[in-house]
């Protein structure tokens, strides 16, 4: 731990661009009751971190102000009546906040060990992405066997994840994305086929790729005019999850579809849910997707890695081309 009990974190100074993220200093949190200390090795970087960065995502009451929602690292220490792991066991965790830092407390049942088939920098592109993948694809889409499955940005830390583990889970999975180079990467982790948005109908195609029938469950994380379009590919009895809105939270959408179809219409938001909740996906996860991972079928996809001080360079990046996770480095926690 730092001698002088002081942390290196990164500050949000005014909302706004990534300029307004600055590096500062704070005290190295202690565990409370159930929760472990983590010795943070990387950082995963989320659109939530921007939105938070732009002032329209606070952090829940008891977070701290500071951005990021997933950490690896090594646990440093442990807190009252804290027993899942030992000081020095390498885990990866999902945190409602003050994940950009060298420690992070969290408690214990919303981490999980590190598969050692992972490296520190992979493992934490695991939590936020993996456990919202989890809980929106397979909890609360239902997710079978033999199904179709849409996931709009199918190159996103989210799409890559929910390719791997559709595929892994016996769907039929597609995606949507921006060019042909990322359309390309969807299809090797797993989709039948990737649609360019920019020069093809995703409507369309998928309609008659599935013969008329359309799709069984569609992940958006775009809103706004998909909102719709989503409605018109989605088959009888279909599952629509929208967990981001990235063109925007409103739309206008043809209700006698939604009821001719008798579709679905669901979505979540991950962060600001109870502790007890994170712990039974944290739960599933080790138990249904952890050995995939140990086998290498499974692994989150890393784009490109900043250290804790570039953090601006890291959210600037966001806005980029970029396929699979961005992650922060602190120099510390390693394997």
């Amino acid at each position: 731990m730092a001698m002088d009990g002081e942390m290196r974190v990164v500050e949000i100074g005014e909302p706004g661009g990534p300029e307004a993220l600055r590096l500062g200093r704070r005290p190295v949190p202690k565990p409370a009751r159930g929760e472990i200390l983590i010795e943070v090795a990387a950082a995963g970087v989320n659109r939530p971190d921007v939105m938070q960065r732009q002032g329209l995502y606070p952090a829940p009451p008891g977070a701290p102000e500071w951005p990021g929602l997933e950490v690896s690292g090594t646990v440093a220490a442990l807190g009252d009546a804290a027993s899942r792991f030992a000081v020095g066991d390498r885990v990866m965790a999902l945190v409602a906040g003050g994940g950009y830092a060298e420690y992070v407390t969290v408690d214990e049942t919303n981490a999980v060990m590190a598969p050692r088939a992972l490296s520190l920098v992979e493992a934490a592109g695991f939590p936020e992405t993996f456990f919202t993948v989890w809980h929106n694809v397979f909890q609360r889409g239902g997710l079978t066997a033999g199904e179709t499955f849409l996931v709009h940005g199918g190159t996103s830390g989210i799409g890559t994840t929910a390719l791997q583990l559709a595929r892994e889970f016996g769907a039929r999975a597609f995606a949507t994305a921006g060019s042909d180079d990322k359309c390309r990467a969807a299809e090797r982790l797993g989709a039948d086929a990737c649609i360019n948005y920019r020069n093809a109908d995703f409507v369309a195609v998928l309609k008659e790729a599935t013969g008329g029938k359309g799709i069984d469950l569609v992940l958006d994380m775009i809103g706004g005019d998909y909102a719709a379009r989503n409605v018109d590919v989605a088959a009888e009895d279909g599952r629509i999850v929208q967990i981001a809105v990235q063109r925007g939270a409103k739309a206008e959408l043809d209700l006698f579809k939604i009821m001719r179809k008798r579709l679905t219409l669901t979505g979540s938001t991950l962060r600001n849910r109870p502790v007890a909740f994170k712990a039974t996906i944290a739960d599933e996860l080790s138990t249904h997707v952890l050995p995939l991972v140990e086998s290498g079928k499974v692994k989150p996809l890393i784009d490109e890695t900043y250290p804790l001080e570039a953090a601006a360079d890291a959210h600037r990046h966001m806005d980029d081309d970029h396929i699979g996770k961005i992650i922060l480095t602190t120099g510390r926690g390693g394997d």
